[in-house]
Formats: structure tokens, C-alpha cells, sequence
């Protein structure tokens, strides 16, 4: 089967498409034919080999890859509830790798449906993991209530995107992004269902006299500091991720009981392994969001042989939307 390996750790030329065999189902797994891979930071954050030296993370060469759509290739022993053929979506619920391929091995467990809906497959996969994660971690982290607002930061990027349509449908009152000031022309062409987006550099100033109750932040540094400037007591602070990088970032805890304000961090794959009864909720209400127009968002569809090409795009912020691969075409 094709698939993009990273031969090494390193820059995106260590990317390549090569032959390598097709993984076989054992019991209570399935494999899937992939039509499309998305492509997230964390691809970009393993290539690199940031948390190659953190236990049970991938070493070169491997398959990057996490979340993938396509039709169901065949099912281990014990596995019930789909059939051969069926279009699905796969999450992952731990930084796994092999998405970018034409054959994935998963657990049913992080799969849903997508027949009998007038889903996009790359629009599914593009939107669909996220957005299952979003509603995880605003019921069962942030507890955000009907009626209550939100203030998501890095309001495009592929993980906060998938928040606005979520809390929308949760009952949320409002919620607000912020983006840097290049990003916000792309911002008022979004179909996202934002009340409003900002300058994430200005966003004191632009919001001045409101408070969220939940904040999401994927970004950190500076934009994780301000925030508080826009909480009022009783409100919290979800972390998610340092998309900034700034991995130096120090945060003022005494602020946090002079507030009153509580701060709880995300983290998809050390959450979803210990809590498997949120996944199946999940996954179908995000379904339900995106079937409900709450997720529309652009996307670029390159095939994996310009796999080095996306990733660059992911790390100089060139990029649009999202970006999925497909497989490429035989000569």
C-alpha cells in the first residue's frame, strides 16, 4: 500500500511516499481504505521529533497521521456494528500514527458512520475528530452550561474551529474568536458560526467591559496571560494546546484564586484512553453538528506525494482552512 513516511526526524523533506504493506485486523480492530487524511499540528510537532524522547511516542521512520476517512476494508474477529463498504471517519484517541496511508488499522471504538448522511469525506475528516474532542472537552472538562459564553483563540486553526459549532449547539449564548491581525480577512470570509472574531494582539481592547464564561485556548503565551482580563469570577480557562510555542510561557497562578477562576488543561490523548464512554457521545453529536451546516469550513485536497509541501504550509501558517491527502493516483 502507499504510504508518507518520515524517514527521519526533521524538516518536511523527510516526507516521502514509499510501498509498505497493509496492516491485517486482529480481533476487536478494523481496518479502514482511506480516502482522505487530515493534517494537524501534531503531525507536524511529531516529524519534527519534539516528543520523540517522551515514552510511547513514535520513532523514524513512521506514518504520521491520526484522523482519516474512507470505507470499511475488513473486520477482526468480534467486531460488530458496521459493514464492509461503509463510509466512516476514524479519530484517534491517543498520538498515534498511520493515517497517512491507504489502509488503517483502528479501534471501532473511534469510528463512526458517515452513510446515510450528506457528509463530505473530507470535509468529515477535516472537521469530525475535532469537533468530537470539542464536545468532550466542553461537557466534560469546562462544563459549560446553556446560556453561557465562550471565547475561542486561534479561532481557524483545525482544533478551535471545531468549538464555535459545538457550543452553538450546547445552548452557548455567544461565542467569540480571536486570530492574529493576519488572519482577519481570512476571518470574515468564515462560514464558522462565530457572533464575532478579533485581533487576538487587541483583544482587550476589542472587548472591553465583557467576560466569558469558558475560554479555550490552544494558542498560549501572551494570548493564555490576557485572558484572564476577560474572565470574570467562576469562569475557566481550558488549555488545549501551544500552538504559539512558546514553551517557556510562565503563568501567574496567584491570579487564578484572587479571581476566582479555575484553569484546566486538554489533552485528547491522556484524557480519552481513561474516559472511553465519552468517545461514542462524541463522535455522534459532532455528526449531528456537522449534518446541521455548524462546521463549514475551507479545505485543500493535496495528494500524499505533496505531503513535505503541506506540512511546510502548516509551519509558516500559509495555509487556508485545512489541508487532507489523498492517495495518489497510479501512473
Amino acid at each position: 500500500m502507499q504510504a508518507v513516511q518520515a524517514a527521519a526526524f526533521g524538516a518536511p523533506s523527510v516526507l516521502g511516499v514509499t510501498e509498505v504493506a497493509a496492516p491485517e485486523p486482529g480481533p476487536g480492530r478494523m481496518t479502514i481504505d482511506v480516502t482522505h487524511a487530515a493534517v494537524g499540528l501534531v503531525d507536524v510537532f511529531l516529524r519534527q521529533g519534539l516528543y520523540k524522547d517522551r515514552p510511547g511516542m513514535p520513532q523514524a521512520p513512521f506514518v504520521p497521521g491520526l484522523e482519516v476517512a474512507g470505507t470499511v476494508r475488513e473486520l477482526g474477529e468480534g467486531v460488530t456494528g458496521f459493514t464492509v463498504g461503509e463510509r466512516v471517519v476514524s479519530m484517534s484517541a491517543a498520538i498515534g500514527t498511520g493515517g497517512y496511508a491507504s489502509v488503517y488499522l483502528t479501534d471501532p471504538a473511534l469510528v463512526v458512520s458517515l452513510d446515510g448522511f450528506d457528509v463530505d469525506s473530507a470535509l468529515a475528516v477535516s472537521v469530525l475528530p475535532n469537533a468530537a474532542m470539542a464536545h468532550v472537552a466542553l461537557t466534560r472538562v469546562a462544563h459549560l452550561a446553556k446560556g453561557e459564553s465562550v471565547l475561542v483563540h486561534g479561532a481557524l486553526g483545525g482544533f478551535s474551529a471545531a468549538f464555535p459549532g459545538i457550543a452553538t449547539q450546547l445552548g452557548a449564548s455567544r461565542v467569540v474568536g480571536t486570530v492574529r491581525a493576519g488572519r482577519l480577512e481570512e476571518a470574515g470570509r468564515s462560514r464558522l458560526p462565530y457572533d464575532r472574531i478579533v485581533d487576538s494582539a487587541a483583544m482587550t481592547e476589542a472587548l472591553a467591559g465583557e467576560t466569558f464564561d469558558i475560554v479555550i485556548d490552544p494558542v498560549g503565551g501572551d494570548v493564555r496571560t490576557r485572558s484572564l482580563d476577560l474572565m470574570g469570577p467562576g469562569s475557566r480557562l481550558l488549555v488545549g494546546g501551544n500552538a504559539g510555542g512558546d514553551w517557556d510561557h510562565a503563568f501567574p497562578s496567584n491570579d487564578l484564586w484572587q479571581r476566582s477562576v479555575t484553569v484546566s488543561g486538554f489533552n485528547s490523548a491522556a484524557y480519552l484512553p481513561s474516559h472511553p464512554d465519552a468517545i461514542r457521545p462524541a463522535l455522534e453529536a459532532a455528526r449531528t453538528a456537522l449534518t446541521a451546516g455548524l462546521g463549514e469550513m475551507e479545505i485543500e485536497v493535496l495528494p500524499f506525494s505533496e505531503a513535505a509541501t503541506a506540512h511546510e504550509r502548516m509551519e509558516n501558517r500559509s495555509l487556508t482552512g485545512r489541508i487532507v491527502l489523498v492517495p495518489d493516483t497510479p501512473a
